[in-house]
């Protein structure tokens, strides 16, 4: 395509800012003057620790669009995020809109390039857990639908996605329904080999948290499904502690700040008795993304219920409990590198004390070798 191919790139939570702080590099490096980034910051993760931190260890350029978005119930986010997204597509009249996995603001960001007649790529496509219980299932369910490009992670994705008669159309691309799917890998493998060196040098977390390598566990709870339902999150909880006793070893838990606020309410008094800290527990404030992927590194075993920590630790060759009972990155689970141990206390810490020690192999090659951003820039430009 003659001149600059101009790109709206909608991001609202930290995994989000992590990919789109890749792509901008890889742009800046090899495509200025070819491709033109317009970052986009919903707010839907809103807290300083969960987004400036990103910003500032990442190097990533301030959005020139900052939403402001908020708490709010999911409707109501979507509905501002729709209006804001759709009034920056007017203002910057970009060639593309680019989204981003799962969240409220991938669905939004898709919605609105729909809407306004911009074709849509969606990076992490094809992804499916087969629960459409899950607002995240749906939300890429809907982006996959609704996208131009489709550039998925895994050869699995792009099975998932001609099961449900989405296939490349092969030549032209003229829109969702003669679409472009490629196997590109993940960006965020890109992160990790290209950030790791870079943690090693700023990061003092390990000193500061007095934490020794292969001493200590890591875990993050996060996702609604788990923190909103009382009883599963006093179940993780539980398990945290189950499993802090089984082994020996500390539990570190950076706690999310929407959690933190979960627990101040009378339904989940069970789970704040579990989570205030002590026997075992360490809990402590969340982390930027330089410090996560240091205690990824040199955690014992990974607990979590996030989708980006499982893979961060399966490249990072660690063992990892997953704190619900299914996962959309199903090739984690037939390769062994994760076991599903959902809010089970007893579960989990059989799982911990089973992975304890445990050698994994090189995950190299499963999410691509640290050239997705390329891959995506090459073509969308027409390269690939």
């Amino acid at each position: 395509m003659a001149g600059t191919l101009g790109i709206l790139t909608v991001v609202g939570a930290r995994p989000q800012l992590v990919k789109a702080a890749v792509l901008a590099r890889r742009i800046d490096q090899a495509y200025k003057g070819r491709l033109h980034q317009h970052l986009l910051h919903t707010g839907q993760h809103y807290d300083p620790a969960l987004s400036d931190v990103f910003f500032q260890q990442l190097d990533l350029p301030a959005p020139e669009v900052s939403l402001g978005i908020g708490a709010a119930p999911v409707t109501v986010q979507t509905a501002r995020m729709l209006e804001g997204i759709a009034g920056a597509i007017a203002q910057y009249r970009p060639h593309l809109v680019l989204v981003f996995g799962d969240t409220t603001s991938t669905l939004a960001g898709a919605l609105a390039a729909a809407q306004s007649g911009v074709p849509l790529v969606h990076v992490e496509a094809g992804l499916r857990a087969f629960d459409r219980s899950m607002p995240e299932e749906v939300n890429r369910i809907v982006a996959d639908r609704l996208s131009t490009w489709l550039f998925c992670p895994t050869a699995a994705a792009v099975d998932n996605l001609a099961r449900e008669g989405i296939r490349d159309a092969g030549g032209a691309v003229t829109g969702p329904d003669a679409p472009a799917v490629r196997l590109v890998g993940d960006i965020l493998c890109d992160h990790v080999l290209g950030s790791l060196p870079l943690a090693g040098e700023r990061s003092a977390v390990m000193r500061d948290l007095g934490l020794r390598t292969g001493a200590y566990l890591l875990a993050t709870v996060h996702r609604a499904a788990n923190s909103d339902d009382p009883d599963r999150l006093a179940g993780l909880a539980e398990g945290l502690l189950k499993a802090a006793r089984a082994t020996g070893l500390p539990v570190v838990l950076p706690m999310h700040p929407r959690v933190r606020q979960l627990l101040t309410r009378p339904t989940h008094a069970r789970a704040a008795r579990a989570l205030q800290g002590g026997n075992g527990l360490r809990v402590v404030e969340p982390q930027g993304p330089l410090d996560m992927l240091l205690l990824t590194r040199h955690a014992a075993v990974v607990l979590t219920d996030s989708g980006g920590l499982q893979k961060e630790a399966a490249i990072l060759q660690r063992p990892c409990v997953v704190l619900r009972d299914r996962t959309e990155w199903v090739e984690l689970v037939a390769t062994g590198r994760v076991s599903l141990a959902d809010a089970d206390p007893d579960r989990i810490a059989d799982a911990v004390v089973r992975d304890l020690g445990r050698q994994l192999p090189d995950a190299a090659g499963l999410y691509g070798h640290g050239d997705t951003a390329d891959r995506i820039c090459a073509a969308l430009l027409g390269h690939a």
